[in-house]
C-alpha cells in the first residue's frame, strides 16, 4: 500500500522534496489534498530525526493554469515570507522549483498547517464571525507590497449571460461596472480569500492558505469576492451576515461600497456557471449549476437594490 500510494507524486518530485529539506529524512506517506482545481497539492510526511513531520508540496502545470505559471510560483513564495513577517497563520516557504527543468512541473514546498476546511458549520453565525474577523486582521496591514490589484475579467468585455432572464437587472450591472471606480485606501489583500482557502481548529481559525494573488488593494475586493462564494454556498442570507460582521470588526476604517461587490460578482465565470468543483471534493453535496444560477441572480438583485 505504501508503494502504492508514493507513486501519486513523481519519484523525481519525490527526490527534490527530501534533498530540499533533508537529504536524510525518508518519506513516510505521500496524500493528495483536496479543494484545490488549478494545482495538484500533497501532504508529504517525512521521517526526521525527532520524528515524523509533514510538509505541504504544489504542482503548477502550464497548462492547467497559463503561461505565467513560474510568476505564479515565485509569487506565492515571495508573498508567504511577507505574510510571515506580519504574523499572519500561513505556511512557511521552505523551497520553489520555478524553471520547470527537474521535474516538468513548477513546485513549491511549504510547512503544513494545523487545522481543516469547514464548508458546514456547527452554528453558521460564529463561523461567519470568525471568518469576517480573520479577514480584517490580514486588512490591518499596510500596503507597502509590490503587486496590486487588478480585475481578472474585463470589465468593458463583460457581456449579460444568456442563461439569465433578469436581462434589465444585468444591464444595471453593465452600467455600474463601467461607471467611474470608487476611490479606495489600499491594504494588503489575499485575493482569493473564501471558506476553501481558511482552516478550522475547533471554532478557530488556525490557518490561512493559497497565498498565489495576494497584492494591495481595496478591502472591498476580498470581501466581495469571500461574498461570492458565500452566496454560492449557503444563499444570501450567510453573505449579508459575514458583511455586517465585517463592518461590525473593522470600525469606521472600512467604508462599505457596493461597487466592489459587483465588481467581485463579475469577476467571476457567469458564462456557464457551475458547482466550484473544490466543494464538492471536499464533501459538500446539495447543490446543481441551476441552484448556483438561481443565487448568483439573487445576489446579483441584492446587490444593485444597495444603489
Amino acid at each position: 500500500m505504501e508503494s502504492v500510494t508514493k507513486k501519486i507524486l513523481p519519484e523525481e518530485v519525490q527526490k527534490w522534496v527530501v534533498h530540499s529539506i533533508n537529504p536524510k529524512a525518508t518519506i513516510e506517506s505521500i496524500s493528495q489534498l483536496k479543494g484545490g482545481i488549478a494545482s495538484r497539492v500533497f501532504k508529504v510526511g517525512l521521517m526526521e530525526n525527532e520524528g515524523i513531520n509533514e510538509y505541504v508540496v504544489r504542482l503548477h502545470f502550464a497548462e492547467g493554469w497559463n503561461e505565467n505559471t513560474p510568476d505564479l510560483v515565485i509569487n506565492e513564495a515571495e508573498n508567504l515570507r511577507f505574510t510571515k513577517l506580519k504574523k499572519l497563520p500561513t505556511p512557511e516557504i521552505i523551497a520553489i522549483e520555478e524553471t520547470k527543468t527537474l521535474f516538468g512541473s513548477y513546485a513549491l514546498i511549504m510547512t503544513k498547517l494545523e487545522g481543516k476546511v469547514v464548508l458546514e458549520p456547527d452554528h453558521m453565525k460564529s463561523w461567519l464571525s470568525e471568518l469576517a474577523r480573520t479577514l480584517v486582521q490580514i486588512h490591518k496591514i499596510e500596503a507597502d507590497f509590490p503587486r496590486s490589484y487588478y480585475t481578472y475579467q474585463d470589465p468593458n468585455t463583460f457581456e449579460i449571460p444568456a442563461w439569465s432572464g433578469l436581462e434589465e437587472e444585468w444591464k444595471k450591472v453593465l452600467t455600474i461596472i463601467k461607471g467611474q471606480r470608487p476611490e479606495f485606501q489600499e491594504c494588503f489583500i489575499h485575493r482569493d480569500y473564501h471558506p476553501t482557502n481558511v482552516l478550522w481548529s475547533g471554532n478557530s481559525v488556525s490557518g490561512i492558505v493559497d497565498w498565489i494573488n495576494a497584492c494591495k488593494g481595496p478591502a472591498g475586493v476580498d470581501v466581495g469576492h469571500c461574498r461570492v462564494n458565500l452566496a454560492q454556498l449557503y444563499g444570501v442570507k450567510e453573505a449579508d451576515l459575514f458583511l455586517s460582521y465585517y463592518r461590525q470588526y473593522s470600525g469606521p476604517k472600512f467604508e462599505y461600497d457596493p461597487y466592489w461587490d459587483v465588481i467581485s460578482l463579475v469577476d467571476f465565470p457567469l458564462e456557464d456557471p457551475e458547482v466550484y468543483p473544490g466543494w464538492t471534493d471536499l464533501g459538500f453535496k446539495g447543490l446543481t449549476a441551476q441552484i448556483i444560477k438561481e443565487r448568483l441572480e439573487a445576489y446579483m438583485v441584492s446587490l444593485i437594490n444597495r444603489f
